[in-house]
Order: structure tokens, then sequence, then C-alpha cells
């Protein structure tokens, strides 16, 4: 008897709405298991070369939290594109301001770097508050830290 390996096709993918709520979470470790949602790796046919993950609507990103002295120690750089246009701003004052941010920028940065993952990121929805957009898509409620890792 032989065994073959299953490999996904994009149009055999069945994609889910999840919502995760990100109070008290930690940044890092809740951005590591989107990813994990996101490139598809929480399911029995995860196949590399294609999109097999599951839509995230993270919810209460302004409640997100970071361990130690992160506050005021690590700080994000970008560039405005002008002659010393070099910006920065501390994560502690990123949280404050644009909390959906902080998240999105912790996930692009866990998952491929190619056009897979560009279209991978698409599929993350952060909001502020505990209220979102997407109850026409029926999400189940889950909580992050019992998908496997």
């Amino acid at each position: 008897m032989e065994k073959v390996t299953k490999f996904a096709k994009k149009e055999e993918v069945e994609r889910k709405w999840l919502v995760v709520d990100a109070t008290d979470q930690v940044l890092g470790r809740l951005a590591a298991r989107i990813a994990y949602v996101l490139m598809g790796k929480h399911k029995p046919y995860y196949t590399p070369n294609v999109d097999c993950g599951d839509y995230v609507v993270v919810i209460n990103a302004d409640k997100v939290r970071l361990t130690g002295k992160k506050h005021t120690d690590k700080i994000h750089y970008w560039h405005t594109g002008y002659a010393g246009g070099l910006k920065q701003i501390s994560y502690g004052r990123l949280l404050e301001v644009k909390p959906e941010k902080a998240i999105e920028l912790a996930v692009k940065r866990m998952l491929p770097k190619n056009r897979l993952g560009r279209k991978m990121l698409k599929k993350l929805k952060v909001y502020r508050g505990s209220e979102h957009p997407h109850a026409a898509q029926n999400p189940l409620e889950v909580n992050i830290e019992e998908i496997k890792k």
C-alpha cells in the first residue's frame, strides 16, 4: 500500500474567520500565533507554497501589553522617502497612538518576505475596540493560546 502525500491547491482550501481577543496578551507571543494561523500551519494539509491560512480578526488591540522595558527601549523606525526623513517612535507611544499598527508590524515580520506573505497579511484585520464589521462572515471566537504550535 502506497502512502501518498496530499498537497493543497488554492481552490481546495477552506478558510474560516477567527476572532482573537488581544486583551492582556503579550505582543510577540500573540503575533507569533496569529502568523501561524495566517500561514495555515495549524491545518493538516499545510503546503508552504499555497496560502492555506484562515482570516484573523483581532479585537481590543489597545489592550495588548509589552514585557520588560520595551515601552521605552524598543523603537520603531521608518523613512519618509525624503532627505533626512528617518523617523522613530517608541513602542510605548506607538501602542497609545496606533495599537493596530504595532500588531500588524509584529505579524508582518513573522510572515514570509515574498508575495505570498503579502497575500497572507491581507487576511489580518485589527481593531482597537471590541467591535468589528465582520459579523456577516460568522467568525469563531477562539483562544489563540489553544492553537497548537
